[in-house]
C-alpha cells in the first residue's frame, strides 16, 4: 500500500502529525549535528588547555580562547578572560558559564516533549473519528449480513492515525532520551574540567596584568579617560608679625 494512500485513509488527525512530525525532525537533525560537533572536539580541546595550563597560563588562555566557538571552549575560558582573580572569583566563572552553556545543550527538549505527549493523543483522536464514521451507518438489523462488510475496512483504516502518532512519539522520546544522555555526560565532563583547572589555580595563580596581549572579552569598551582637572594651590599661611 502506498504511503500517500495511506495518510489520506488516516483521516484528517494525519495533517497535525505531519506538521509534528516535521517539527520534530528538524530538532532531531539540529541537535544531532550540534553533538556531534561537540563530542568529536571536545576532549582534545580539553586536554591541550589543561596542558597547557600547568606550564603557562597565558598559552592555557589563548588555547581557550581561540576554541571559545566550542562550549567546554567558553566554559574554560570564562574565567581566563579577567586579568587578576580569586579563587572564588575563578569558581563563580567557571559554574555560571556552565549553568549557561547547558542550558543551551538543552534547547528543543520542551519541543520533543510536546510532541511526544500530543502525538499519540492525535492518533487516538483520529481512530475515534474513524471509528464514528464508520459505525454511524450501521443498523441493529444489518449486523451479520453483506451490508456491514465494508465497516471492518473502515475500522481498521482508523487504527492508522494511532499507529502514526505512536511511530512520531516512539521516534521522538528515542532522541529525546538520548539528547538528555549527552547532557548529563557534559554535566560530569564540565564538572571535572572545572576541578581540574582550579586545583592548578590554586597551585599557581595566573596573572595577566603585566601581559602584552589583554585578554578582554571582544564586547569590552575602554572607559573613556577622565578629563584633567587643575587643583588650586593651598592658600599661603598668613605671615605672623615678629
Amino acid at each position: 500500500m502506498d504511503i500517500l494512500d495511506l495518510f489520506y485513509k488516516g483521516g484528517p488527525a494525519m495533517w497535525p502529525l505531519l506538521i509534528l512530525s516535521i517539527l520534530a525532525l528538524s530538532v532531531i537533525f539540529e541537535r544531532m549535528w550540534f553533538w556531534l560537533r561537540i563530542l568529536t572536539q571536545e576532549k582534545q580541546i580539553v586536554d591541550r588547555v589543561l596542558d597547557a595550563a600547568q606550564d603557562n597560563w597565558e598559552v592555557a588562555a589563548d588555547m581557550a580562547r581561540l576554541a571559545s566557538h566550542q562550549p567546554v571552549g567558553r566554559f574554560l575560558y570564562a574565567p581566563l578572560r579577567f586579568a587578576k582573580s580569586d579563587a572564588e572569583t575563578f569558581r563563580l566563572a567557571l559554574e555560571a558559564t556552565a549553568e549557561d552553556e547547558l542550558a543551551g545543550m538543552r534547547r528543543g527538549e520542551k519541543l520533543l516533549e510536546a510532541v511526544i505527549a500530543l502525538a499519540p493523543l492525535l492518533g487516538l483522536l483520529g481512530t475515534v473519528l474513524g471509528l464514528i464514521h464508520s459505525l454511524r451507518s450501521i443498523r441493529i438489523g444489518d449486523l451479520g449480513t453483506e451490508s456491514t462488510a465494508g465497516v471492518t475496512t473502515g475500522i481498521g483504516e482508523s487504527l492508522i492515525s494511532t499507529a502514526s502518532g505512536l511511530i512520531v512519539a516512539i521516534i521522538s522520546l528515542v532522541f529525546y532520551r538520548l539528547f538528555q544522555s549527552f547532557v548529563v555526560n557534559q554535566v560530569k565532563v564540565f564538572r571535572k574540567a572545572g576541578n581540574e583547572m582550579e586545583l592548578l589555580y590554586r597551585q599557581s595563580p595566573p596573572d595577566f596584568s603585566n601581559r602584552t596581549s589583554a585578554i578582554v572579552p571582544e564586547n569590552f569598551t575602554p572607559p573613556r579617560k577622565p578629563g584633567k582637572t587643575r587643583v588650586s594651590e593651598p592658600p599661603e599661611p598668613p605671615s605672623t608679625p615678629n
